[in-house]
């Protein structure tokens, strides 16, 4: 399993890869499907190879790394094509749904929501500190959503904008960088998550609300079962999985907001390179702003980036897994940014 990336030595080791490939000559160009045709075999691929390996081995869980340079298009993979629990990532392209609609007309940051007591979910975030029937803007629920990761403000913006459309969204990003839609799983709402977890112990878990979810979450993960039984009445003997650990990696295995890193990969690059007539550079500079002032994840990938890089990123953080990803630039140099997934 994934697990937080304490220390920043991951992106220890990227920065030093950035750092000295970023006076590459620039293709002024972007060209789709360029990443399948780029050579594999750089000597600095292989001193990455080399310093993750042994990341991993003292880090004791597993990785998974992608980096693209969107300048040349070359890659880097370390078990990028295989399937990653996404967590908040996911969240990238709700905003870019919520922004192209923004860019059509039909919606507004100004427009405000109405909290309701349905729409709280645990985590992280200010939105849950305002009492029901506050009213609160577009722009604030966004700037939650990826500056912290608060789930309750994405789930509004989630039914706000209409799942459907957030997924295609995430297909059509990643469609637009010339990649596999396909690799990317379906998303759901952030208490979806929290229904499909609890669900794997037993299937009336899939009928609670968030509200639920916050009381499960005052026990420690190991009692959380025991809890879950009592507020479900009935018998432990029922359960599904033989506690949350197992429970959440049957979660995963269903796909449910999960993906390829290469997959996501392709997302963040058309917040750089475009590609999609209803997301144009205005709104996607826009949402790589308020990537650039996330808070969240200070000891991952920008720890060990430090001061030289612009990161605009998003983190994700879910149990036993964390993840990273985000368009890095480094400051003064002429070529990039690159795209980092890990």
């Amino acid at each position: 399993m994934l697990k937080l990336l304490q220390g920043g030595l991951l992106g220890i080791a990227l920065f030093a890869v950035l750092h000295a490939h970023a006076d590459e000559n620039v293709t002024n160009e972007y060209e789709s499907h360029w990443y399948y045709e780029v050579d594999k075999q750089s000597a600095w691929q292989g001193n990455l190879n080399a310093r993750v390996a042994a990341i991993e081995e003292v880090f004791g869980g597993q990785l998974g790394v992608y980096v693209q340079n969107l300048a040349s298009g070359e890659a880097y993979s370390w078990r990028a094509d295989d399937p990653w629990y996404l967590a908040s990532l996911v969240k990238v392209p709700v905003a870019a749904q919520v922004l192209a609609e923004r860019q059509a007309g039909t919606l507004s940051l100004d427009e405000r929501l109405t909290l309701a007591r349905s729409d709280y979910v645990d985590g992280a975030g200010p939105v849950n500190w305002h009492d029901p029937g506050a009213s609160i803007t577009l722009r604030f629920l966004l700037e939650q959503m990826i500056t912290v990761s608060d789930n309750t403000a994405s789930d509004m913006l989630i039914d706000r904008i209409g799942l459907n459309e957030a997924n295609a969204r995430a297909r059509a990003m990643v469609a637009a960088s010339g990649g596999h839609p396909e690799a990317l799983g379906p998303m759901s709402k952030l208490v979806g998550v929290r229904q499909g977890g609890y669900g794997q112990l037993h299937p009336d878990a899939r009928t609670l609300g968030g509200l639920d979810f916050m009381a499960l979450r005052e026990h420690s993960v190991n009692e959380r079962p025991a809890a879950l039984a009592r507020m479900l009445s009935v018998s432990r003997d029922s359960f599904e999985q033989p506690d949350y650990d197992h429970a959440f990696d049957a979660y995963e295995a269903t796909g449910e907001n999960g993906g390829t890193l290469r997959a996501f990969g392709d997302v963040l690059a058309s917040l750089h390179h475009g590609g999609m007539a209803d997301l144009d550079a205005e709104q996607r500079q826009l949402l790589l702003a308020v990537m650039a002032r996330t808070r969240s994840g200070e000891k991952r990938l920008k720890q060990g980036m430090g001061g030289a890089f612009h990161f605009a990123h998003k983190t994700g953080t879910q149990h036993r897994r964390s993840c990273d990803a985000g368009l890095a630039s480094r400051f003064g140099a002429e070529s990039g940014p690159w795209v980092i997934v890990v």
